[in-house]
């Protein structure tokens, strides 16, 4: 089979791995190296799912031992099989990047034969990049689990980023979909990695010359809508990981449907991009707005509105710290007002340091007050509902998202309300 039928079929297998995010590395040119992954040597493009789309995203084979239920490339499957070799990888990506198609490469791979045999072949393909052919752009492997701790290192030695994708959120899901797999297979290279980092950073700050190993960090992915999992047991995960293992990110797939089985949810349903969406967005609040999982959901509603984003849902169910006085609330507190964000709380804190802030000012400031109305009060004046009813609420908020959906004006229907 020649290369470029193999590129189809192995470019093809990959695309369902959302993990392939450039970010995070400052590998910079060497001298007559080729490439740079630093913050201005990778430039994105992104298709219209909002996958990135710079990167040679490939598996180096579709072979794979596992047979996966939620998997194209499970064992049992009847597809066209494929594998690279380290030089094939080596030469698509040089010659790609040489002509500007590409900024990096996404190298990742079904578990041929076994996984020591599988990591062996992946190293071998970073390693002839980084020292034969002097790559300097992005690279990022993924760690197969349950291979060697040994080659894993070593991979991360030369990778710009690392991933063990976990795919499902409980050990139930794994034996429901995925048999031949084992949680802790999955978190051994994830603490490996984590703990290659640290020691790596610590013998710098000592000042020892120290290998990089994966400046971009690691990340991993969870697939969404596969299973019964409420949205509680997935951003608890997710909580935990971030806790544990200091991951940078952490993507999310929404289930789509490749075959029929028992044990997956119907092939006639299309794939939860909405749940999702939701997911990304509690992440979000977990990452940087200082929410915790138990806040954001509970037992007694274990699930978020699809309607309504995490924030506002979370607003609606605690209304009795509502209203806000936006003159003396903390900054804490105020990012949880939903309408208002980080840059917004910023530019609040600061500017009533000077004056009390009013409802004027807070327009000035470009806060989204058609939201943020309902859950501030302004020296004292309240400027929402008098009714802090939490159906009445949602009713307003869902409003505000319809309006808020951006409409072409037509030239032949003007309103004369438009200018006034």
């Amino acid at each position: 089979m020649d290369v470029m039928k193999k590129l189809e079929i192995l470019s093809n297998s990959a695309k369902y791995d959302a993990s392939c995010s450039s970010s995070g590395s400052n590998r910079e040119n060497t001298k007559a190296g080729i490439g740079n992954a630093a913050a201005s040597g990778i430039c994105h493009s992104w298709s219209q799912d909002g996958r990135c789309i710079s990167l040679l995203k490939i598996l180096y084979t579709n072979k794979c031992i596992y047979d996966c239920k939620y998997c194209i490339n499970r064992s049992s499957n009847e597809l066209e099989r494929a594998s690279f070799t380290p030089k094939e990888v080596v030469d698509l990506t040089i010659n790609f990047y040489k002509r500007n198609y590409i900024e990096g490469l996404f190298l990742s791979s079904g578990v041929e034969r076994s996984p020591d045999y599988t990591m062996e072949n992946l190293v071998r393909v970073i390693k002839d990049l980084r020292l034969i052919h002097r790559f300097n752009g992005y690279i990022h492997v993924k760690a197969i689990p349950g291979a060697d701790p040994k080659l894993i290192y070593e991979a991360g030695l030369y990778a710009d980023r690392m991933s063990v994708n976990i795919e499902l959120p409980s050990e139930k899901s794994l034996k429901l979909l995925a048999p031949q797999k084992n949680k802790a297979d999955i978190l051994k290279p994830m603490g490996l990695i984590k703990q290659s980092i640290m020691e790596s950073t610590e013998y710098k700050k000592i000042g020892f010359k120290a290998p990089k190993f994966t400046p971009g960090g690691q990340s991993t992915q969870i697939m969404v809508g596969a299973t019964d999992e409420s949205d509680l047991s997935v951003i608890s995960l997710t909580e935990g990981l971030y806790n544990a293992f200091g991951l940078k990110r952490i993507y999310y797939s929404a289930y789509v449907p490749v075959m029929q089985h028992v044990n997956l949810p119907s092939i006639q349903t299309t794939p939860p991009l909405l749940k999702e969406h939701r997911m990304y967005q509690a992440d979000w609040l977990l990452r940087h707005y200082g929410f915790k999982a138990k806040e954001l959901l509970s037992e007694i509603n274990p699930n978020f509105d699809i309607d309504l984003d995490p924030k506002a849902f979370w607003a609606l169910n605690n209304l009795d710290n509502f209203p806000l006085e936006v003159n003396n609330a903390t900054y804490e507190m105020l990012l949880r007002i939903p309408g208002i964000g980080i840059k917004s709380a910023q530019r609040i804190v600061k500017s009533r340091r000077m004056c009390n802030l009013s409802y004027e000012n807070l327009k000035k400031m470009g806060i989204v007050l058609k939201r943020a109305r309902f859950f501030i009060t302004c020296s004292g004046k309240f400027y929402g509902d008098k009714s802090m009813e939490r159906l009445t609420l949602k009713n307003y908020l869902l409003d505000f998202e319809n309006f808020d959906k951006p409409q072409q004006i037509s030239l032949f229907n003007l309103r004369s309300d438009l200018f006034a």
